[in-house]
């Protein structure tokens, strides 16, 4: 049976899997990506871990994989094949297209950003299915975007496409590590959500979905700071939805999480601050922490010409389990 392989690396774990010609996830597994022993050793485990998956693949299938997928954070050049830099894996410049090629026999192999990657398969396969241009934010420790247009997601000319979190929506306001100031993930990101929760509360274990709770049990300072936090992510979402006029806006990650606590009043946000632009769809992404390893197989199908019996659009299951 034809297959992919579809590896989707994490500061903490990676997902993987082998995906067949309709979609259906014939092999998956799971691992810890390892950060700790250091960037030479990540790009070891990346490279066993799919040369297990290729191995796996022969013996249970009859022949290798046809190519591969793999999406992984940080700064990454997709033409090049080339992890530029990752803070949270230490590596830099890493030719990973290329290792992985030679690894796995020489199949062909794409390489792509994690947000977009993630962002590819949510909006052919999950909340954004049917849309010809969404937007895909991710609320987790940052906030990241990924712009879709017609099946594909755009790079930029330089890779930095969708960088919505460092859109500036309070001029002045706190520093962020990018080196500018009031940076919409400094507000509305689950990480920014968790240490304004923590200061107003007096508990520094405190976190985003702690906040979450005590708003939808009336904590009062819960909700100024839930609300600070909501107006923050409209100001910033109405910005991109001017500029690239989308069918969908698509909120994922760990805040996304609250359900209607986050999405009933952000929608009202968004409306409100809306004059002339049409207002998108807003709703939660479909796929979880699924969507970086299925939009990894797409990746790889991508790169199989149209007339093998790889599928142009494969409708894959929505969750990936271990």
């Amino acid at each position: 049976m034809k297959h992919v392989i579809a590896l989707d690396v994490g500061g903490t774990g990676m997902k993987a899997a082998l995906v067949g010609p309709d979609g259906e996830l014939l092999h998956q597994a799971r691992r810890p990506t390892g950060r700790e022993r250091g960037p030479d050793a990540v790009v070891a485990d990346i490279l066993d871990f799919a040369a297990e998956l290729h191995a796996h693949g022969i013996d249970r299938h009859g022949e290798a994989a046809s190519a591969a997928g793999v999406a992984v954070p940080g700064i990454v050049d997709e033409t090049e094949g080339v992890a530029v830099y990752a803070a949270n894996l230490g590596w830099r410049d890493v030719p990973l297209r290329a290792l992985l090629t030679e690894r796995l026999g020489g199949i062909p192999v794409a390489l792509g950003h994690d947000v977009r990657t993630g962002g590819l398969a949510e909006g052919r396969i999950g909340a954004g299915q049917g849309a010809d241009r969404f937007l895909f934010v991710p609320l987790g420790t940052g906030i990241a975007g990924a712009i879709g247009i017609d099946g594909r997601v755009e790079a930029g000319a330089h890779g930095f496409a969708g960088e919505i979190g460092h859109i500036v929506v309070r001029p002045g306001g706190a520093p962020c590590p990018c080196g500018q100031r009031g940076c919409l993930e400094r507000f509305a990101s689950a990480a920014a959500v968790s240490e304004a929760w923590a200061a107003a509360c007096g508990d520094p274990g405190a976190d985003a979905a702690d906040c979450a709770k005590a708003v939808e049990s009336g904590d009062v300072r819960a909700g100024q700071v839930w609300q600070e936090a909501v107006d923050a992510l409209a100001d910033g979402l109405v910005t991109a939805l001017t500029l690239l006029d989308p069918r969908a806006l698509i909120i994922g990650g760990g805040l996304a999480e609250a359900g209607e606590t986050l999405f009933t009043p952000l929608r009202e946000a968004v409306r409100r601050r809306v004059t002339f632009q049409k207002l998108p769809s807003l709703v939660p992404a479909a796929l979880g922490d699924t969507a970086g390893c299925l939009g990894a197989g797409l990746l790889a199908w991508d790169l199989i010409d149209d007339d093998t019996t790889a599928p142009s659009n494969p409708s894959y299951p929505s969750e990936v389990t271990t």
